[in-house]
């Protein structure tokens, strides 16, 4: 199915080790954390997510909780969002992460 023009930006989910619950910033983030539920990463990229999460992995421009941290993407968070146009992603991804928090998630987003 073609997109529409503008419509190639993507929110995404990474999923990341429950190591990084060591690290006190990300506690202090979150502070309403339920014991079990995933600790993830939520980004917005103009790429597709799977190219992201690689370049996280490598380094380049990558988050240090993501390169550090993380395990594999979660479409069953994202998937269902994409893609939209530039503003919709800058406003989901903040939309996306309040969500996740709320149910529980330990979230990180840069």
């Amino acid at each position: 199915m073609p997109r529409a023009h503008g419509h190639h930006y993507h929110v995404y989910v990474v999923e990341l080790a429950d190591a990084v619950w060591s690290n006190a910033r990300f506690r202090r983030a979150n502070s309403d954390y339920e014991l079990g539920k995933p600790f993830v990463y939520v980004g917005m990229t103009g790429l597709d997510p799977d190219v992201r999460f690689d370049k996280h992995k490598a380094g380049i421009q990558a988050n240090r909780f993501v390169q550090e941290h993380g395990l594999r993407l979660r479409p069953d968070l994202y998937a269902v969002y994409n893609p939209m146009p530039y503003r919709a992603a800058c406003e989901m991804e903040v939309e996306l992460g309040i969500a996740l928090r709320e149910a529980g998630y330990g979230v990180w987003q840069a």
